[in-house]
């Protein structure tokens, strides 16, 4: 990147951190800043465009259709009005909302004709911080948040067959591993982040061995 695109991209930064102030803690500034560093990472392993993959990770969650009654049009709406603000090239701007429209787990649902280097490495920065440890504490802050049931072994995980079923769901915390993030590790779409992805799931299954064996009291 050049130098007008570094400072564009830590005004960006600062803009989403005042933005994000008071968000739920698992899609929080802290969360931004994580798939930030690690889209960064992977952009330069994967030689995608690092102004584009720098942006969209920034701006992916400015406005999570789970906190606005499901409307998924707020976010992209927002990070469009902040980037022509800024004076960004449409073309960039252009992209960066396809990324933010199409990189989301509950999009994966319907079919997409839109590709791109840079959505894969967005995506795969975002799929990784719902896995591993930090998977696993915002799965639980967020089921918190929401005031479900940590488990109900009268409530067995679902298969989803939409994207309107898997929104609709108030399925206990733990199903929410078997219906989302152990599905994830086989989503990764760049080398990199399968490669990333591998520990963090093996992290994920220990834990839920480790959790069902105090469940029944063998430990």
């Amino acid at each position: 990147m050049n130098n007008d695109q570094k400072e564009l991209v830590n005004f960006t930064a600062s803009w989403v951190k005042d933005e994000l102030s008071g968000a739920e803690g698992g899609h929080d500034w802290w969360h931004t800043y994580r798939v930030w560093k690690t889209a960064s990472k992977i952009a330069t392993e994967e030689s995608a465009n690092e102004f584009i993959v720098q942006l969209a990770s920034l701006l992916h969650d400015i406005a999570d259709s789970k906190f606005y009654d499901g409307n998924e049009d707020i976010g992209p709406e927002k990070a469009r009005k902040f980037l022509h603000e800024a004076g960004v090239d449409d073309k960039v701007i252009n992209e960066v909302i396809l990324i933010i429209i199409n990189m989301s787990f509950k999009n994966s649902f319907d079919v997409t004709t839109y590709k791109s280097t840079e959505l894969n490495v967005v995506m795969d920065a975002d799929r990784l911080d719902a896995i591993g440890a930090i998977g696993i504490t915002r799965t639980f802050n967020y089921g918190g948040y929401k005031g479900s049931e940590i488990y109900n072994p009268d409530i067995p995980p679902q298969k989803y067959n939409s994207k309107d079923e898997y929104k609709k769901s108030n399925a206990p915390t733990i199903n929410h591993f078997y219906e989302k993030l152990l599905l994830l590790k086989n989503m990764m779409t760049t080398e990199t982040g399968k490669r990333l992805a591998i520990d963090r799931h093996s992290y994920m299954e220990e834990f839920l061995d480790r959790f069902f064996a105090e469940w029944e009291g063998k430990l």
